[in-house]
């Protein structure tokens, strides 16, 4: 027998408290979600005792209001995250090639993400150059300090807690570039496919860089595919999340072309609406619903007009559209249909 929760009863006197205060600041956006963060904030005054819990959720709201605010100027420019280790010196070839992808990136239209530190994370911000930077830098009481490209750069936020960090890193890149590094960047990586994987980021160019005829990620990579994939812990087609290259112009093609014709996908109620830069032609939308049968549940791939979900979205309701019954679950053969989208 399944045990229902019932509902406190609505303190009526506490909401209108709240919205008088609300329109005591002015009102504003989202007034709705801001009074049920208020409303939730004083429940803190019962449910949590002890201070320093309080503390984590006072943070992580204070830092993720702050990035999101500093972000939103720039939300109509692709962005691509650069991770790799923090103690790359500037003679190694893998500092030139992030210097150098960076550069190449930019000039493709992209600002760039990096930790803020040294090592690859300085040659990131070295080759986009200040002004098409962002800089999301972690106090950690021996490393780091930012470099000093992005030091004085008012795109740079410090935090203090690595969940809020990462957080921000994917929900505002387009892209990931991984260049071989320790700890925090196969933490990073594997973050980054474990959302792409379960649905719970969007998909993106996921690319691994090692240098010219470099093993690191080849390595990585066989591992995966010996442990992972052979002990049937992956799927195979998880395997198309990410891809490898030692060229940095390769790696720019990767993800550019990615965005040939892909701009974004979301779903509605039971609908997963992908929007697109040109439509495909009515062969093609059969050809995809026989490949791709495996992953469709209900409703064909088919030419869709915006739904009533998306009309307030100014950017992207002009743009051409399909909608189809996704499963939910395979997220590799998807990636694989946007593919074919982009191919188109």
């Amino acid at each position: 027998m399944i045990k229902t929760i019932e509902k406190p009863p609505v303190d009526l006197e506490l909401k209108r408290r709240i919205q008088e205060l609300i329109e005591y600041k002015g009102g504003g956006f989202n007034q709705e979600n801001v009074a049920d963060i208020i409303e939730n904030a004083l429940k803190l005054l019962s449910d949590v005792k002890d201070t320093g819990d309080v503390k984590v959720i006072q943070t992580a709201l204070r830092e993720l209001r702050y990035a999101f605010r500093l972000f939103a100027p720039y939300a109509q420019t692709r962005k691509i995250t650069i991770f790799g280790s923090a103690r790359t010196q500037p003679a190694r070839m893998e500092y030139q090639q992030a210097l150098e992808f960076a550069r190449k990136i930019t000039e493709a239209g992209f600002m760039v993400i990096t930790g803020a530190g040294g090592g690859i994370m300085q040659a990131g911000h070295e080759g986009a150059g200040p002004e098409k930077s962002f800089g999301a830098n972690i106090r950690l009481p021996w490393e780091q300090s930012a470099n000093p490209v992005i030091r004085e750069d008012k795109k740079l936020i410090t935090f203090k807690y690595f969940f809020t960090r990462k957080l921000i890193f994917i929900r505002h890149s387009d892209a990931i570039a991984l260049f071989p590094g320790g700890f925090g960047t196969m933490d990073e990586g594997y973050e980054a496919l474990t959302l792409m994987q379960t649905g719970k980021s969007q998909l993106m160019p996921l690319i691994l860089i090692d240098r010219p005829g470099g093993t690191y990620w080849k390595t990585w990579d066989k591992h995966v595919r010996e442990h992972l994939l052979r002990d049937q812990l992956i799927s195979p087609d998880d395997l198309y999340l990410y891809q490898i290259t030692d060229d940095t112009d390769q790696a720019v093609k990767m993800i550019t072309r990615f965005y040939r014709n892909f701009h974004s996908t979301r779903f509605v109620q039971d609908l997963f609406v992908i929007r697109l830069k040109h439509a495909p032609t009515e062969s093609a939308i059969l050809a995809m619903n026989e490949d791709f049968a495996d992953i469709i549940i209900g409703a064909p791939i088919r030419r869709i007009d915006p739904t009533p979900d998306e009309l307030e979205d100014e950017d992207t309701v002009d743009l051409p559209r399909i909608g189809f019954g996704f499963n939910r679950r395979d997220y590799g053969r998807l990636r694989q249909l946007m593919d074919v989208l982009n191919s188109l």
